[in-house]
């Protein structure tokens, strides 16, 4: 994918400053643009990434999230919590929720790439993301536990499912920092690449979730959290509905035919995921 000429976008879209688009064929990146701020979250640019996943553009098919600069993101603004009340505080932790559930019960995969700070409410938009490409120079933190807050983005749902609730529960409590490496190992990112490689290996693997099935992607994305959070008989009942559903597709038996007759890739050589040797997580 990265070697493909960009385009513009299929239709216009109403984004505020804190956020840039540029489309590369089926794939959208999504620029976090505010780095005199370390890309920290205004409202203004919540409520843009709210408008974009609730409605991407035409033909999109993946998504890339990044930051601009060196950072992917510093968290929540905190000059917008500056003297809102209790009622307020309420409001706005929802106005995140509603953001943060766009992206990721969304339409399309979105691929975030994780560098620098990826703190606080930026480490609860990462969460949000399907799949998370962390680069050595990336760093995670709670911070609000130091500054007598706590998570209202939706991290204290998303982030135990990936780390454990033990780890969080350290992460707010003592300021601890995870490096690139711990991160990875904690379950954070499923890929962890060179300096620099992050955006290209995002890309590449936009490219492959991009040709994925319309109904599988839809599968993925609405049906398996809900099944994975379910209790063990309904999660294999809805799975054989879902799986009934995406096998008697008419694409589905095209792919499997090309399959059978030798005209489809099998998995290991071109079908291994990019990254290299222990780019993927165990």
């Amino acid at each position: 994918m990265s070697g493909t000429g960009a385009a513009p976008p299929s239709d216009p879209i109403d984004l505020p400053p804190g956020l840039a688009v540029r489309r590369q064929d089926a794939v959208a990146v999504l620029t976090l643009s505010r780095p005199h701020k370390r890309n920290a979250i205004d409202d203004q640019t919540l409520l843009g990434l709210e408008r974009f996943f609730t409605t991407p553009p035409a033909g999109v098919r993946a998504v890339v999230l990044t930051g601009s600069g060196d950072h992917f993101s510093a968290g929540l603004d905190l000059a917008e919590l500056s003297g809102t009340d209790i009622v307020a505080g309420i409001a706005h932790s929802r106005m995140w929720h509603r953001a943060m559930a766009a992206i990721e019960f969304g339409t399309v995969p979105v691929i975030s790439v994780l560098r620098g700070a990826v703190i606080g409410g930026g480490l609860e938009l990462a969460c949000a993301t399907h799949v998370r490409v962390g680069e050595p120079s990336a760093f995670y933190a709670l911070p609000e536990g130091q500054r007598g807050i706590f998570v209202g983005g939706g991290g204290s749902v998303r982030l135990p499912r990936l780390i454990g609730t033990a780890r969080m529960v350290d992460l707010m409590l003592t300021g601890r920092v995870y490096e690139a490496e711990q991160a990875h190992a904690a379950g954070l990112t499923q890929y962890l690449v060179g300096d620099g490689e992050g955006l290209d290996t995002a890309l590449d693997l936009a490219g492959r979730v991009a040709g994925a099935a319309a109904l599988t992607t839809f599968a993925v994305l609405q049906a398996l959290p809900r099944i994975a959070a379910a209790e063990p008989a309904t999660g294999m009942l809805l799975e054989a509905l879902m799986s009934a559903v995406a096998q008697g597709s008419d694409e589905a038996k095209l792919r499997m035919q090309a399959f059978l007759d030798g005209r489809a890739a099998k998995v290991g050589g071109d079908g291994r995921a990019p990254g290299g040797p222990g780019a993927a997580a165990p």
